[in-house]
């Protein structure tokens, strides 16, 4: 009996060696193991010429453009303009009964022609001591006040009067004769179409490039014909929202196909480079404060922080991080980190 438990002991430490060899042959296999190197495909870095043009939205407004109101309350006694028509700088429009106003002129004239005839007996009267300095001056004071009533009374009755600020076209008259009418009355809307303003916001990288003078070009929506416009101003500050700045350029002799208020799409165009180097967009890895791309090192992948300018539907230019000739990974991105080894499948070229 005492002769089976040592043999009993052996043979659970002969167990026990041989589940902690098994287990350290395992560990040992695992660690020791290496990942195969990934197949992915490549795309080699080579330069290009492009032509750097960005297409904005952007609208049509009028050059100038006004609400016409009058600058008093009053009943309308003339209307002297068509819905739609071109009116001149300083046209009559509007007129407003002023009937009132020019009984106190007439009342006020003939006040003032009393009162000077009076400063004219007056001013005999002083030369022989028959009156004194202070009722001369008294009666040249009562000449002046009139002569102010008067000038008050006729800027009154120049207000019952509405005239066009600017030459331009007319709309919708809202307005009729004999309606009562006060300074909040819109009569109609007086806009300058011999010139068209063109209005659109760019982001903020191609500020600097929108100088006063430069032509861009624009074609309305749904339409194929391209028209011409020119830089007139920029906004002075960037837009803190959006990161943009808008810009304003002018069309002249616009095309009657061209109406105030039409979406159109603005294209302009920033220049030339030779020697774009531009990278499938998928190649560009997003970051939380930068951009990268894998760069294949002899069977090794690399990081390399970059930064990208103008893409269109496919490619991305890259304006800093990569040079001519570098090989970059386009497939695999997600699974291939830094050191790891990888095999070329196919290698693409411009």
């Amino acid at each position: 009996m005492r002769s089976c438990i040592p043999l009993l002991s052996i043979l659970l430490l002969s167990i026990a060696a041989c589940k902690s060899s098994a287990k350290e042959e395992k560990k040992t296999t695992g660690a020791g193991a290496q990942r195969p190197p990934s197949r992915v495909d490549a795309y080699v870095v080579t330069p290009k010429t492009l032509i750097q043009d960005i297409e904005m939205p952007g609208s049509l407004a009028p050059f100038e453009e006004t609400e016409l109101h009058p600058e008093v309350a009053g009943r309308v006694t003339g209307i002297y303009f068509n819905e739609g028509s071109n009116v001149s700088q300083g046209a009559v429009l509007l007129k407003l009964y002023d009937g009132d106003l020019r009984a106190q002129l007439n009342k006020l004239q003939v006040q003032l022609k009393v009162a000077k005839e009076t400063v004219v007996r007056y001013e005999a009267l002083l030369k022989i001591s028959g009156v004194s300095q202070q009722e001369y001056d008294l009666n040249i004071l009562a000449v002046n006040n009139i002569q102010a009533d008067i000038n008050i009374v006729q800027t009154s009755i120049s207000k019952t009067v509405l005239r066009a600020p600017f030459s331009g076209k007319l709309g919708l008259r809202n307005i009729s004769i004999g309606a009562y009418v006060s300074p909040q009355t819109v009569v109609s809307t007086l806009r300058k179409v011999n010139l068209l303003k063109l209005e659109f916001t760019v982001p903020e990288k191609y500020g600097s490039q929108m100088k006063t003078g430069n032509p861009i070009n624009f074609t309305i929506d749904n339409g194929t014909k391209k028209y011409t416009a020119k830089i007139a101003a920029t906004e002075n500050n960037i837009t803190a929202d959006t990161r943009t700045l808008k810009v304003r350029a002018i069309v002249d002799k616009p095309d009657p196909l061209l109406i105030a208020g039409s979406f159109v799409k603005v294209e302009i165009g920033l220049g030339k480079n030779d020697n774009a180097l531009m990278i499938p967009s998928q190649g560009v890895i997003p970051r939380a404060r930068n951009k990268e791309v894998i760069l294949y090192n002899g069977g090794v992948a690399d990081i390399a922080i970059v930064t990208t300018g103008i893409r269109d539907s496919s490619m991305v230019e890259i304006t800093s991080g990569l040079k001519a000739g570098d090989t970059i990974l386009i497939t695999g991105l997600l699974t291939t980190k830094k050191g790891s080894k990888v095999i070329l499948n196919k290698i693409n070229k411009p």
